[in-house]
């Protein structure tokens, strides 16, 4: 015998939520941006608004919907706002769909684009941002840290020092517990305005600077924000800087 289901059970529970969620990815302008979103960069409500094609007042209530179901998240960064897929589950659930409608497993169409940032290449490649490492160099050191298992609280944006990190950043030079009494965040993702993916900053990320300064690992231009790697950080740290 079929088992009856009522309104409250979780079957139900489930399968409406799942309706939700179909309901919101169905709609080819909010498809569209989430597809945008698949290359990992966040972007601006303007961009997502030209990807897909509609008015802006119309790209806003496609965001409203999305950022509501979970499938997005907004990031404000100063007087920025950049919206990015709320996690990895999603970004891989797109991908199993793209897969079952026999779509390339690349998001980039002529509907959505890749990232082409327009920052002048001196800056886009290193530079400060504000007292931390930014730029590619930037967001390549900060994933580098993930990788090496340093860092821990990618999801959460948050971050916190492995036991082996805090140990290998003691190493290099970094007075870990001075860091940790500063008075601000002690590790955060910081989104970078040229990547649009996360390099790090708070006060980890601040004492990293002044190290790979103090040790030569990067020069700081005199006339500006721009920062140099040298060939003695490829040298020395490869792990990080190759």
């Amino acid at each position: 015998m079929d088992t009856l289901h009522t309104p409250d059970s979780p079957d139900t529970s489930a399968d409406f939520h799942l309706a939700r969620l179909a309901g919101a990815i169905a709609e080819p302008a909010r498809a569209r941006m989430l597809s945008c979103l698949m290359d990992g960069h966040a972007r601006t409500a303007t961009e997502l608004a030209t990807v897909a094609e509609v008015a802006a007042s119309t790209a806003s209530a496609h965001l409203a919907r999305l950022k509501s179901e979970r499938l997005v998240e907004l990031l404000v960064q100063g007087k920025h706002r950049y919206f990015r897929l709320a996690n990895d589950d999603v970004a891989a659930a797109l991908e199993s769909l793209m897969v079952v409608a026999g779509a390339p497993r690349t998001p980039h169409t002529a509907h959505t684009p890749g990232f082409a940032p327009s920052t002048p290449s001196r800056l886009r490649s290193a530079r400060t941002c504000y007292d931390h490492m930014a730029g590619t160099a930037g967001v390549a050191l900060h994933d580098r840290l993930h990788a090496q298992g340093w860092l821990s609280g990618l999801q959460s944006g948050s971050y916190e020092l492995t036991p082996d990190g805090a140990i290998a950043l003691e190493s290099l030079g970094v007075e870990v517990d001075a860091v940790r009494r500063a008075r601000r965040r002690f590790a955060c993702a910081c989104l970078d305005w040229s990547e649009r993916r996360p390099h790090l900053g708070g006060a980890l990320g601040a004492a990293w600077l002044q190290l790979s300064l103090r040790r030569g690992w990067v020069r700081q231009a005199l006339d500006g924000r721009a920062l140099t790697l040298t060939p003695k950080a490829r040298r020395e740290m490869p792990e990080l800087f190759a």
